[in-house]
């Protein structure tokens, strides 16, 4: 998940972007609209045309947009400003990061998701957003009687739609049938127009969330305290340093857990290691720094460093335990004194 943080700017008063890599798990967005209102979604805003037409017809709502490419923010904030719209929070992040992290249990009202990625090639189907896993997410996001609605101008696409749709058991159809190929009440995306312009069929779903629960709970990530440990061992930082001649890779098992130590870099004025590392969770992926520090009765600390602002996770305890592993390994009076991994 590539996350970039803004400097708040403001409409009347009020700020367009969220830092979703600094929000809370899970996030009151009540809170962070400042008032108690339905709780609308736009997953892929693109240009920002749909988003600040619906926020125009929908001034009571709490609307929030979900994109993953840079100038997309930038074009839909530009919009937002000369709309002056106060009702929509825009952020940078994976969708499905944000409705399992970021959303609780029964609160989403509506869900919009225009023309999604087709990922027309048969090996990056699994990158397809819409899934049997992603629908049961969307639905113990959303209260019951929520509304889903997909567009979609890919004919292959939409068949893929269709199956996922008319075997899940949480939505239904507000429609007689899976879908629909003209909506008179729409408000049309900039893409949709081009695909109309030159031909190609649009189908739309207007499906609504039913009563059944979901069998699973998506529960938020979990962070834990600062994790560290304290170790004794003959090499000092920048020695440790010298031994780290290639990326070093270590994954869980069972779980979808992964850390990637890229490479370390000594600080003279600490006399201190940095260590370059991509952790993986299953939903929050970081590119941090861990820090490799001498103190002064000898010991070594080896931490999380707050470059980039680091959310202290599974996989982040992980990667700490990894690496203090890979010291301890390169001296056989390495020892641990002390650690809060468990």
């Amino acid at each position: 998940m590539k996350i970039i943080n803004y400097q708040l700017p403001t409409i009347n008063s009020s700020p367009i972007f969220h830092s979703s890599n600094r929000a809370e798990w899970p996030t009151d967005w009540d809170t962070v609209f400042g008032r108690k209102s339905p709780f609308v979604i736009e997953i892929g805003f693109g240009n920002g045309r749909f988003i600040t037409e619906l926020a125009r017809k929908r001034p009571s709502a709490n609307i929030l947009g979900i994109e993953i490419a840079n100038p997309s923010l930038v074009r839909g904030a530009r919009k937002l400003r000369a709309a002056q719209v106060n009702n929509v929070r825009l952020t940078q992040a994976d969708a499905k990061y944000i409705l399992w992290a970021l959303c609780r249990p029964q609160t989403i009202s509506e869900l919009y998701i225009n023309f999604p990625d087709p990922w027309r090639r048969e090996k990056h189907y699994h990158r397809r957003l819409i899934s049997d896993q992603f629908l049961e997410l969307a639905a113990s996001r959303m209260i019951a009687g929520g509304q889903l609605n997909i567009a979609t101008d890919h004919a292959d696409y939409a068949q893929w739609i269709n199956e996922r749709l008319e075997r899940t058991p949480y939505f239904h159809s507000r429609r007689s049938t899976t879908f629909v190929t003209g909506d008179a009440y729409r408000i049309n995306t900039k893409y949709e127009q081009q695909a109309v312009d030159v031909g190609r069929i649009c189908h739309y779903y207007h499906w609504e969330r039913g009563e059944r629960e979901t069998t699973s709970s998506f529960a938020s990530p979990q962070e834990f305290h600062m994790p560290h440990a304290i170790i004794q061992t003959p090499l000092s930082p920048p020695q440790i340093g010298e031994r780290f001649t290639e990326k070093i890779e270590t994954a869980v098992a069972d779980q979808d857990i992964r850390a990637t130590f890229l490479d370390a870099y000594h600080s003279y004025r600490y006399d201190s290691l940095l260590v370059e590392t991509f952790v993986h969770d299953p939903l929050v992926q970081q590119h941090i720094a861990f820090a490799v520090r001498q103190r002064d009765d000898g010991s070594c600390v080896v931490k999380l460093h707050d470059i980039g602002f680091p959310r202290p996770t599974l996989g982040v305890k992980f990667a700490v335990g990894q690496l203090t592993k890979w010291i301890l390994s390169l001296h056989p009076d390495g020892k641990l004194i002390h650690s809060n991994l468990g």
